[in-house]
């Protein structure tokens, strides 16, 4: 028998499950996640799974986590500080291709050098303008280097890895070794967002690791990436962006594994996110683009997954335009009130009691904020300083934190870098007045609904008549917004045949006109065609009303709230490489290897030199990531061009995968 553990750290919850023989769910548990250390929500979750199996820990024989961190942290705008070398590429390319909003004020190096499409060298790299930049600034927690055609030929990216690591001892992040595809600034985009996630990941596999020590569990541990496949954890911890939508996939894998479906939409609700993606023939299809998350467009080959910033968690925004006004949710997420009151109940509560007692609805009415735990504030402005020294270690209300307009600003950039976190109104709070969910404090959700429905709309009436009406009309509007998400992502796969953006598709009236089932002159009906798997703890709250609406089937598999943690358990250790060969003249074959480039005379031999590297790196790296019955397949993508009658070599991609099961630990 061998019995596996599975662990997905959620937003709000962090899931552990036991499942003996690939087959069998044997137990499952969840705990709070803990922000400030999740190797504590982690402990908490396999504790409590141990406990309720009775298994002792070393019968555990292989550990694998699934985590919504990398992906919550992009939708959020989290993460680390991080220094950008630019090399060969001129200063608006910056602002051109998105690079400027994902530095987000970090600091930018642009210098010379980089390498022509062949491989050989452009211009000479700037190593002196680099020493400069190296020693004018400190508090960067990662560099991210990405070198003109570093793909052909990554000897600059390599130089300034090896300088930067000389002189800060910091991790760095070359933009080859996330993508062998060419697009130096997409790659470098992903660079970026690979080294502002490099602390916050490595904090977490580190912890996880060593709690899972302390608890007795010895068992190998692996994490899932993006496109649902296992990696090694210290994999994990050098190219964090590949678990990017970690969690969803890993949903998706479970998903399958929990239904059977062969064709069907996933929709996993969570604390922070809504993912959805389209199971076809069996399997969930790969981006082809590359994962998206954030507003940013990666070079991370993932789950072809629409992640949409709607959760248990989101925050709760009045319309007081119009004269109904109403609510829309997220995309940024908050404590729920009902959450922050469990851990500071006296100041909730007083502070609440205090906001009821006047006449008029305030501006920060029901928010408060604290600090997480054991986040260092390096790099911050003097303003962000003075409030956290005004915050302490102390849960405050909003109204009593902020003193000007000026401190808003400071505080919605302490909360992007993950050192405060706010907390306000939720559709969990609305599921507590509503008495869907129990888990927290239900009185605190109530007077904090009380207090928002006081504010007034454009007829000058109240939001809504009472807090159970103002629950009510949160939780339509999550049923709302997730249905128009389904059908955003049904759209998009038929687009060509409509011609029309999915979101406008989605919200045209004649389709909320035939959800509705019209019926005048003219009659009305749509439906989605498809089966909807519901996915996460709350799916059973809110997703039978987007079935009623979507007219289809939503199908609610048992342990559907823990899906990312089975599976996690559930799937394959895999790698793949990916490398090119080119032929800059006529007669020459030249492979773009690591090393740097080789030529050869024939087509064939320089083909097999590049499988035969790239194969040897594939499986090397999944045996080290613990990988054992390894299989390899290879796609050769040869491009021709007809010149004069004959087939003539103008470029070939190769890829190996290389695949195999967990080795799972032998008592």
């Amino acid at each position: 028998m061998t019995l596996s553990l599975g662990v997905d750290t959620g937003g709000t919850y962090t899931d552990a499950v036991l499942i003996r023989d690939e087959k069998h769910v044997v137990a499952w548990a969840k705990a709070l996640t803990t922000r400030h250390d999740l190797a504590v929500g982690v402990g908490n979750a396999v504790s409590a799974v141990l406990t309720e199996a009775a298994v002792a820990p070393a019968q555990v024989s292989m550990a694998a986590l699934s985590t919504t961190l990398a992906t919550n942290a992009l939708v959020e705008g989290q993460g680390g500080r991080v220094a950008l070398i630019y090399v060969g590429f001129r200063e608006e390319d910056l602002e051109k291709h998105g690079l400027q909003e994902a530095m987000k004020g970090d600091p930018t190096l642009v210098i010379s050098g980089g390498h022509s499409h062949s491989g050989t060298e452009a211009v000479a790299l700037d190593v002196s303008a680099l020493e400069r930049f190296l020693e004018a600034n400190d508090g960067i927690s990662g560099f991210a280097v990405a070198a003109r055609f570093a793909t052909r030929n990554p000897a600059h990216e390599l130089e300034v890895a090896r300088i930067i690591a000389e002189k800060t001892g910091a991790p760095v992040t070359c933009s080859h070794h996330l993508s062998a595809r060419l697009n130096g600034p997409k790659r470098a985009v992903t660079a970026v967002l690979n080294a502002r996630l490099i602390g916050m990941i490595d904090q977490l596999i580190g912890r996880a690791r060593d709690r899972l020590s302390q608890l007795g569990i010895t068992a190998p541990m692996l994490v899932v990436r993006g496109d649902g496949a296992l990696m090694g954890a210290d994999q994990a911890r050098e190219r964090p962006i590949e678990t990017i939508l970690s969690g969803p996939a890993a949903s998706i894998v479970g998903a399958r594994w929990l239904t059977g479906v062969e064709n069907a939409l996933v929709a996993d609700i969570g604390g922070t996110t809504t993912d959805i993606a389209l199971i076809r023939d069996g399997r969930p299809a790969i981006d082809p683009a590359g994962a998206q998350v954030g507003g940013f467009r990666t070079m991370v080959e993932a789950v072809a997954m629409r992640t949409h910033g709607l959760g248990g968690d989101s925050q709760v925004h009045v319309a007081t335009q119009g004269l109904r006004g109403g609510v829309t949710l997220g995309p940024r997420r908050v404590l729920p009130v009902s959450l922050i009151a469990v851990e500071a109940p006296e100041v909730v509560h007083a502070e609440l009691d205090a906001q009821l007692r006047t006449t008029t609805a305030g501006e920060y009415d029901a928010r408060f904020a604290r600090r997480v735990p054991g986040t260092k504030a390096q790099g911050i402005a003097p303003r962000e300083a003075a409030l956290l020294d005004r915050l302490g270690d102390a849960v405050l209300p909003l109204g009593k934190l902020l003193r000007t307009r000026m401190e808003s600003g400071a505080l919605t950039r302490l909360v992007d870098r993950g050192i405060v976190q706010v907390a306000g109104v939720t559709p969990s709070d609305a599921s507590h007045v509503s008495g869907a969910l129990t888990s927290w404090d239900a009185a605190a959700a109530r007077k904090a609904l009380e207090l928002v429905r006081r504010k007034r709309v454009g007829s000058g009436d109240q939001l809504a008549p009472s807090a159970e009406a103002l629950a009510e009309l949160i939780i339509n509007q999550l049923a709302k917004q997730t249905e128009l998400a389904l059908l955003e992502t049904v759209f998009a796969e038929e687009a060509e045949d409509f011609g029309q953006a999915p979101a406008d598709l989605a919200r045209h009236v004649l389709t909320q006109m035939g959800l509705a089932g019209h019926r005048g002159l003219m009659a009305m009906d749509m439906a989605l065609n498809v089966d909807v798997v519901g996915l996460g703890a709350s799916a059973p709250a809110y997703y039978p009303a987007v079935g009623a609406r979507l007219r289809c089937n939503m199908v609610l598999p048992e342990h559907a709230g823990v899906a990312n943690a089975i599976g996690a358990v559930v799937g394959r250790v895999t790698l793949r490489r990916a490398g090119a060969v080119t032929s800059p003249s006529e007669g020459r074959y030249r492979v773009h290897l690591e090393e740097g480039p080789r030529d050869f005379s024939t087509a064939g031999e320089a083909l097999d030199v590049l499988e035969a590297a790239l194969r040897a790196e594939a499986e090397r790296g999944v045996r080290q990531a613990g990988a054992e019955d390894i299989r390899v397949s290879v796609d050769r993508d040869i491009r021709t061009a007809r010149v004069e009658s004959q087939d003539v070599f103008v470029e070939a991609r190769l890829t190996v995968e290389a695949s195999g099961r967990p080795r799972v630990a032998v008592g």
